[in-house]
């Protein structure tokens, strides 16, 4: 049994108090979906401003009314010091996923992103600390690896950041540092690696690649590529996510605290692989998909050309053992969206 397995049994008999940020959002609402099935006591806590309505339906179509009725929904911001002590209240543990995503977005409007991801974590950091809460994890991000060449990329070893994104998930990782050398606030960062899966949104401008080229190839429009498609990622389901989240927060392992991690798998596929084999898995389903083509265009600026993971810090401190690889990912993302998008 896994140390995964193994924790999910102890949090039925034992259920906790949970406070998911960004509940309505991609991770968030998986996030939720499983502390729900589980039995747990969960404040959610979104703006919806890049949350929707319909991922928190779709959980509460996924559990059981009694599950459901485990829910506490606040909507509010971050970026409201009272709105997070509010959240704070009586909480167990924190899962701090809410931030406005995306490179391309702060390069757009830096100050919007920095409001949210500083500013509002900051907040959220200092209303943890004062209601006491056992422990903050929260979303950090691979961006923040920057300029740094070596691959994989290892958890102390950094370059310069190279978008507004990038800086403010460096600047959650400094004060998260501060605070628990200030305060003693136990904290876990998790350095999330392109993560992907059900509920992640396909529309709008800032969408990721993976469904926003689902919803292509099902609706039968282009599909454009940034540069010349051989640039790589380490693509992580959404499960892995979950899973490093949970032992994060609730791991006895004083060497474990305070720490920033990888959540990824240690693979590397370049977007042309992964486009030909979203092709490939949608083409019976979708005739249309037999001659299809991608198109490519320039590079996106602030994008880092190779990214790689190495998970061995999260397995040996969390007991992190990833239970999907990308292909297996990509199968159960592609039946997802094929039953919403069809």
């Amino acid at each position: 049994m896994t140390a995964y397995q193994q924790l999910r049994q102890r949090l039925a008999e034992q259920p906790r108090v949970w406070l998911v940020t960004g509940v309505a959002g991609f991770i968030g609402s998986n996030l939720l979906e499983t502390l729900l099935a589980l039995d747990q006591q969960v404040v959610g806590l979104d703006s919806f401003v890049t949350g929707h309505q319909h991922n928190l339906d779709q959980v509460r179509a996924a559990v059981t009314p009694d599950q459901w009725a485990r829910l506490r929904m606040i909507t509010g911001d971050i970026r409201d010091p009272q709105t997070c002590r509010d959240a704070c209240a009586g909480v167990d543990y924190v899962l701090h996923q809410a931030a406005l995503g995306s490179v391309p977005r702060s390069i757009e409007d830096p100050l919007s992103t920095n409001a949210s991801n500083i500013d509002g974590f900051l907040n959220m950091l200092v209303a943890a600390r004062d209601a006491k809460v056992q422990r903050f994890v929260y979303a950090a991000s691979s961006s923040t690896y920057g300029d740094h060449p070596a691959l994989p990329k290892v958890e102390d070893a950094i370059g310069k950041p190279l978008s507004p994104y990038a800086v403010t998930k460096l600047v959650n990782e400094l004060y998260a540092d501060v605070f628990g050398r200030t305060y003693g606030m136990q904290s876990i960062g998790l350095r999330y690696f392109n993560i992907f899966g059900p509920r992640q949104d396909p529309n709008g401008a800032y969408a990721a690649v993976i469904p926003k080229w689902i919803a292509a190839m099902i609706a039968g429009e282009p599909v454009q590529i940034n540069g010349d498609g051989e640039t790589s990622r380490d693509f992580c389901y959404v499960a892995n996510a979950v899973q490093a989240n949970l032992l994060a927060a609730t791991t006895a392992d004083a060497a474990a605290v305070n720490q920033v991690y990888n959540v990824a798998v240690g693979d590397r596929t370049t977007l042309n692989q992964v486009c030909e084999s979203m092709r490939a898995a949608l083409a019976p389903h979708f005739p249309h998909l037999a001659q299809f083509q991608p198109g490519y265009r320039d590079f996106r600026a602030g994008d880092v050309r190779h990214s790689q993971a190495d998970v061995s810090k999260a397995v040996k401190l969390l007991g992190y053992a990833p239970s999907h690889r990308i292909g297996q990912g990509l199968e159960e993302s592609l039946a997802w969206y094929v039953r919403r998008l069809s």
